[in-house]
């Protein structure tokens, strides 16, 4: 996943930016809510990690900002306010979960998996397609019983394909999945990541739409 981190508090921003790049997704940190509009209206995300309490524009404004515009991005409303009226006003504004501070990182990474889940329209952590098999609990990927060992953005590359079976994502789309803003992408660095996991799982899985990207097609396509 990509998930967009939007806290001002440098020390837990960093550690958590760190903590969910490093457990096999990517994260992209901003310090303020205009900051924050401002980037969601330009590049995808898969969720956001949102405090309520940034300056400027606060947690709520954003929110209902976002949710005005027709904005669906899963949101994970994370804050110290512990008053059940702030729980209530950030649900009403739009928010898919909440977390409070302070907390586990296991109970914050399942969270942010159940509600891109919900939005992305499987309930199940094991994502089935056919013969592959992908456990978003523990990351790990069986292909006709039998595990495969990918790299993280490996799995990272097959996650994204496998959730939009039976549609065409560009070059830029999954590359914007893989890497962050700190992170300069090679022109072939998608293709080499494309010739592994067909090496690795089928060559005829991942079908090449020349001119646009790449796609898994449905099992019953």
């Amino acid at each position: 996943m990509r998930i967009l981190v939007v806290e001002d508090d440098q020390l837990l921003g960093d550690g958590i930016t760190h903590a969910l790049t490093k457990g096999g997704d990517h994260a992209d940190w901003l310090t303020t809510g205009e900051a924050a509009w401002h980037t969601l209206r330009l590049e995808h995300f898969d969720c956001m990690i949102l405090d309520l309490g940034l300056p400027g524009m606060d947690g709520l404004t954003l929110l209902s900002k976002l949710r005005q515009a027709g904005h669906t991005l899963p949101v994970l409303i994370l804050t110290a306010r512990d008053a059940i009226e702030d729980r209530i006003a950030g649900l009403d504004a739009g928010a898919d979960d909440y977390l409070l501070k302070p907390f586990d990182l296991a109970e914050l990474r399942a969270r942010l998996r159940a509600i891109v889940r919900r939005y992305k329209g499987y309930s199940d952590p094991v994502l089935q397609l056919g013969d592959l098999d992908i456990d978003t609990r523990d990351q790990t990927v069986t292909y006709q019983g039998n595990i495969v060992v990918l790299t993280r953005r490996e799995y990272g590359l097959l996650l994204t394909l496998a959730e939009h079976a039976g549609k065409v994502l560009s070059r830029s789309r999954l590359e914007d999945a893989l890497y962050g803003w700190e992170n300069e992408v090679e022109s072939n660095t998608l293709e080499v990541h494309i010739h592994h996991l067909r090496k690795k799982l089928a060559p005829s899985l991942i079908r090449t739409v020349r001119g646009v990207g790449y796609m898994i097609d449905r099992p019953d396509r």
